[in-house]
């Protein structure tokens, strides 16, 4: 007679076998992360986009324009320029935000997302950081290109340190504001938010002087948010920092990120509740 002795099986302890995957918030805005930087990766518009555009933007404002605009600007108009060409290709780009997060809400992917065990808000939060580390490593490559069209910035290490964290603050907010966009609008509407980040930044101090301006034009260019987010990018690539400058650029930069999370969390919250 054979007797077979089943051997114990070993629990590891809070483990069991075919229990149900609990949400871990950071492994899941990392996958939703490498998802949409595939899904950015495998779309030429939007390569061109985030990269071409902002080029051929710099090229058209420093060798077309420059000779023509350079005398209100002393006549050095290329490194009077670049910034707000910067902030501008920076708020374009993140506007990209606004397409992806609405397809995902019509498409039905969210409705699939919503049966597995994740992290709900790592969908939103996906697109956002993917577009963050897109639009920054974009920023780089104008600012080489601007370089070798003869941009000179005067900045040194805490001066290229200041820029780039005010950058990064704000790509954040301009794709935040778009991914907020993106849960109330239809695809067709969210790929018009761009025209909000391409417009607006001339009627700032982008591109010409205030004093410039007609006088009627002038008090909303001297108050609007791009002019001294514009003035403070400047003046940190050119080693002229101005304290309340940068201040009142980080106050309206954080303002809007502060409405956008808030706002983003409830409608996302809403609108996947469905």
């Amino acid at each position: 007679m054979t007797t077979t002795v089943t051997a114990p099986t070993t629990e590891t302890p809070g483990r069991r076998t075919g229990a149900p995957r609990r949400p871990s918030p950071l492994r899941d805005v990392a996958t939703m992360t490498r998802r949409e930087s595939r899904r950015a990766l495998r779309s030429v518009d939007g390569l061109v986009t985030a990269f071409a555009l902002p080029v051929l933007i710099m090229i058209v404002f420093v060798v077309i324009f420059g000779g023509a605009i350079g005398g209100s600007t002393g006549g050095d108009y290329i490194n009077y320029v670049v910034p707000g060409v910067l902030v501008m290709c920076l708020g374009m780009n993140s506007s990209s935000a606004a397409l992806a997060v609405s397809q995902d809400m019509t498409s039905g992917t969210l409705d699939r997302f919503k049966t597995l065990p994740i992290f709900g808000p790592s969908t939103l939060w996906g697109h956002v950081v993917a577009s963050v580390v897109r639009n920054l490593t974009s920023a780089a490559l104008v600012v080489l290109v601007a370089v070798a069209l003869g941009f000179r910035p005067d900045a040194g290490v805490t001066g290229w340190l200041g820029f780039a964290a005010f950058a990064v603050l704000a790509v954040v907010t301009f794709t935040w504001i778009s991914a907020v966009l993106g849960l109330v609008m239809s695809p067709d509407a969210a790929g018009s938010v761009n025209m909000i980040f391409l417009f607006i930044p001339y009627l700032s101090s982008g591109f010409v002087p205030v004093e410039t301006m007609p006088e009627w034009l002038r008090g909303f260019s001297e108050n609007q948010p791009f002019t001294p987010i514009i003035e403070s990018v400047r003046g940190l690539l050119m080693g002229t920092p101005d304290g309340a400058t940068i201040a009142t650029g980080c106050a309206w930069l954080a303002g809007f990120l502060a409405l956008s999370l808030v706002a983003g969390s409830l409608l996302h919250r809403r609108r996947t509740a469905r």
